[in-house]
């Protein structure tokens, strides 16, 4: 797959923060970046601070777990991004393992855009709605593992709209 012109928004980080503005609010109130998307990886990034504190002085685990999400769901966004015939794509299940406080600049890396695109191309042949793991894992600035998300992501064939 060749890049598309949703990875040039995002990669566009003017333009992806009007994105985010529109159409994710809390991620953007909470600062997640990008700097990152290409078909097999994402990064995104979140910053430790007043925004995204909690009372014990590290990262509120509900902003890390909006970046290590937006992370895995760029890639899929990416996958079905004017998909002929259109994909739905949904959560059903999440789990988090946190390693240590996250303080500093977090960086989220997904690595499975590959196994996302085999999940699209069985949902396009079946008709039916494949479910698949997608990890991401949290670093900190020195490169010390601070979290590990795993979201189930589903994604299936649009029912057309009578």
């Amino acid at each position: 797959m060749q890049t598309n012109k949703f990875q040039k928004l995002v990669n566009n980080g003017f333009l992806f923060r009007l994105y985010l503005l529109k159409s994710l609010p809390m991620a953007f109130i909470a600062g997640i970046r990008v700097a990152e998307l290409t078909n097999e990886k994402a990064v995104t990034t979140v910053r430790f601070g007043w925004l995204t504190q909690n009372p014990f002085r590290s990262m509120y685990f509900a902003c890390e777990a909006m970046a290590a999400e937006m992370s895995t769901g760029l890639l899929v966004l990416n996958g079905v991004y004017k998909s002929s015939p259109p994909i739905s794509m949904l959560i059903i299940e999440n789990k988090a393992v946190y390693f240590k406080k996250a303080i500093g600049k977090i960086t989220f890396t997904c690595n499975d855009g590959n196994h996302i695109m085999e999940m699209i191309d069985k949902a396009k042949l079946t008709g039916n709605a494949v479910n698949g793991d997608i990890k991401s894992l949290g670093l900190d600035e020195s490169g010390e593992k601070v979290a590990e998300f795993i979201f189930t992501w589903s994604v299936k064939v649009k029912q057309p709209k009578y």
